[in-house]
């Protein structure tokens, strides 16, 4: 057994052996929201946004962004749990930034072992061999991270099965304060559209155009 194993099988039994009252947890979150934000390990969303189990949807991925899969996970949380209102929120230093599609689909080529980070990017040590499967992916990499956002917000706001009346929030979680820094441009995106009802969603032909930040 490994020792993050061991570690995360120990953490657990002392975890579930103070369970107490969480046993009468339901499963709507009970303060109605949801966040989609990065998987970064800097990043706790139960502390910058005062969770506690029970609370809300927390969807995570690389980057935080609004990919296929976290708005179905979107969807759900509203259709069927009734979420009534979604935080996008990226961070400062994400390692998104640091590559590109074709970085990552050229070090995969060479070898599926861990790269090494170093001042002048991604550099590949592996001995091989690697596949070419990576280059059939689109990874979302984040080449600003403002405009990363106000995209991100846009994309969801114009869902066809998102209801205009869930208020959507652009924010920036900064790694060096621990504050989140509203992006104004993405929240104003995502702003509730008065005299909707939940069922009013955005006509599926609509655009999403890019954002430009100043």
């Amino acid at each position: 057994m490994s020792e993050i194993l061991t570690e995360v099988l120990q953490a657990n039994e002392a975890y579930a052996a103070d369970f107490g009252n969480k046993k009468d947890l339901v499963l709507p979150p009970k303060r109605g929201f949801a966040i989609v934000t990065c998987m970064d390990a800097r990043l706790d969303p139960a502390k910058y946004a005062g969770l506690a189990e029970g609370d809300a949807h927390v969807i995570r991925n690389a980057g935080g962004r609004a990919s296929d899969d976290a708005i179905r996970s979107l969807i759900i949380s509203y259709k069927l749990l009734g979420t009534k209102e979604f935080f996008i929120i990226h961070h400062t230093e994400c390692g998104m930034e640091f590559f590109t599609d074709a970085v990552i689909s050229d070090l995969l080529s060479n070898s599926l072992e861990t790269a090494v980070l170093d001042q002048n990017g991604f550099r590949d040590v592996g001995l091989g061999p690697g596949s070419e499967e990576g280059r059939y992916i689109n990874f979302l990499t984040i080449a600003d991270r403002l405009k990363s956002v106000v995209d991100d917000v846009k994309r969801v706001r114009a869902h066809p099965l998102i209801p205009r009346s869930i208020p959507i929030y652009g924010y920036i979680y900064d790694v060096k304060s621990g504050r989140l820094i509203e992006v104004k441009e993405a929240t104003e995106a995502g702003k509730r559209i008065a005299g909707t009802s939940e069922s009013a969603a955005i006509p599926a032909a609509a655009g999403v155009t890019s954002a430009v930040v100043n």
